[in-house]
């Protein structure tokens, strides 16, 4: 493992053209590489032809990390790696689903319905990865990837302000640390805050339906909202 001292010091090489500082910090970043790979793996793309985007977005990820950036490279990388097999992905066809993955999602939305009747509530992630023996992002990866994606520009409140303007942005280096502000953000909420969040924008919830679930009133989950999207818009100003 590098230090951070270490990673700077090897980021500021690389930008010279230092091959060894290059090959320092991808070697020591390919771990990372392939835990981001393998939630991509699926029948019709090549583990190895997988490897090979994630390692180039490593080495833009590299190439171009402002040593001014007040986040560890891992965090600032993910979004790069990422990225390249996304963006490979949406080129050359819809993002496909694994039979596990449906498998695991359709399963977890029986013990979620399960258990919402026995119990009156949901389960929490937690629980229903110790259900399953799987860990919570694995749980959030399946649910996720059974739902419709949340446009950016659906209104969220009365005045006609919309998700998207919670993040501004400039270029495409502002972006990804507007997209690194934000997950931050919604990670430092309080368990209800960020349940409202990742119901209302990640899994396509309606206002009513958190509220039932929350056992409050709709008027109170808008309330709750536009202050919870105020305070993340303040934070990213």
């Amino acid at each position: 493992m590098l230090s951070h001292e270490e990673v700077l010091t090897l980021i500021q090489k690389a930008k010279t053209g230092d091959k060894e500082a290059i090959e320092t910090m991808m070697s020591a970043n390919m771990p990372l590489v392939k835990s981001i790979v393998k939630r991509y793996r699926s029948q019709d793309i090549e583990y190895d032809d997988l490897l090979q985007l994630g390692s180039y977005g490593l080495y833009k990820a590299i190439i171009n990390f402002d040593l001014s950036f007040n986040v560890k490279f891992s965090t600032y990388a993910v979004p790069m790696i990422a990225g390249e097999i996304k963006r490979y992905i949406r080129d050359e066809g819809p993002i496909k689903i694994s039979r596990q993955t449906k498998s695991l999602a359709a399963s977890i939305n029986r013990y979620i319905e399960s258990y919402r009747q026995e119990h009156t509530k949901e389960p929490s992630l937690k629980e229903i990865a110790e259900r399953f023996g799987v860990d919570v992002y694995d749980v959030v990866y399946a649910l996720d990837s059974t739902q419709s994606p949340v446009s950016l520009y659906e209104q969220y409140d009365e005045d006609g302000s919309y998700l998207i303007d919670t993040i501004q942005t400039k270029d495409e280096t502002d972006d990804m640390v507007d997209n690194i502000m934000l997950r931050d953000c919604i990670n430092n909420l309080s368990e209800r805050d960020k349940k409202i969040i990742i119901l209302r924008y990640y899994r396509d919830m309606t206002q009513t339906e958190v509220a039932k679930l929350l056992g409050v009133s709709q008027v109170q989950v808008s309330r709750l909202e536009n202050r919870i999207l105020k305070e993340i818009k303040e934070q990213m100003s």
